[in-house]
């Protein structure tokens, strides 16, 4: 289940503690926004492990007696020397809040904003494996298909950070997408790939703010695909925006569990470098 989900729902039954990094100089184990959330019998997320996670659940736990009575907050420094038995050489500033169930639609929003959005197109086999693959990481997925019913409800219930969306034609929902989105296109129909490619290709000419678009299949379907998205006008610069086959290079296995591993790390690389350097 995603971690803000697991988060949210454990809210419902009692206070918490939300660790969080506040920000960080040197080496470090998590940048800025990490964070993890103490209960009184457990933990959702993590800021790193080590004794640095082990020292700051006994900070957070000295603070539940005061959990969801307000809006108490500390800010602690830990180096990461010897004291704390580690040996990365940096420090690392750590915020703690005292959060209840009346946080939660905040909280939502705010852990949301550190998840990069991307678009799915495609609720088949492969689709559902990217989907579960996805959940637990930093993403926040629109999942969307012209089919009714076709989104597996054991992915879907609890997912967190899953929308499933039904759109028929299912082209319909490019325009609508989330600003910056990473688009995977694995559609059932080639036709409807075709269809979703040419909508994004168009939102680029426009707005130019879909920095991945990835379709699904071989070497042989984007010759035959550029063919006819180039009688549809679009020119082969426009073209080269698309990446097709999807994953990253060097793993060769058609499982839809393999391929969606292969596309995450290869969403994971877009996500490092639009950070730059």
């Amino acid at each position: 289940m995603n971690p803000l989900r697991r988060l949210l729902d454990g809210l419902a039954c009692g206070p918490a503690v939300l660790v969080s990094v506040q920000s960080t100089q040197g080496s470090a184990p998590r940048g800025a926004g990490t964070w993890m959330a103490v209960f009184a019998g457990h933990i959702v997320g993590t800021i790193g492990g080590g004794r640095l996670e082990f020292d700051a659940t006994a900070e957070a736990r000295a603070m539940l007696g005061g959990a969801g009575a307000g809006a108490e907050t500390a800010v602690r420094r830990y180096a990461l020397g010897p004291s704390l038995g580690q040996c990365c050489g940096g420090v690392v500033f750590l915020r703690y809040e005292n959060i209840g169930a009346a946080h939660g639609p905040a909280l939502r929003l705010r852990l949301q904003a550190h998840h990069l959005p991307v678009a799915l197109f495609g609720g088949g086999h492969v689709g559902a494996a990217l989907a579960r693959v996805l959940a637990p990481l930093p993403f926040a997925l629109t999942w969307i298909d012209s089919r009714d019913e076709i989104f597996p409800p054991d992915i879907t219930a609890g997912a967190g950070d899953v929308v499933c969306e039904h759109s028929d034609p299912v082209q319909a929902a490019v325009p609508g997408l989330v600003p910056r989105s990473r688009v995977l296109v694995m559609s059932f129909s080639h036709a409807e790939d075709l269809d979703v490619v040419a909508a994004c290709l168009q939102r680029q000419r426009v707005r130019g703010d879909l920095p991945f678009i990835g379709l699904i299949g071989s070497r042989t379907k984007w010759a035959a695909f550029s063919s006819r998205l180039r009688a549809r006008g679009f020119s082969d610069e426009e073209l080269r925006a698309v990446t097709c086959p999807i994953g990253v290079p060097g793993i060769a296995g058609k499982e839809p569990e393999v391929i969606a591993v292969a596309v995450a790390a290869q969403l994971l690389q877009t996500m490092e470098s639009s950070r730059g350097p």
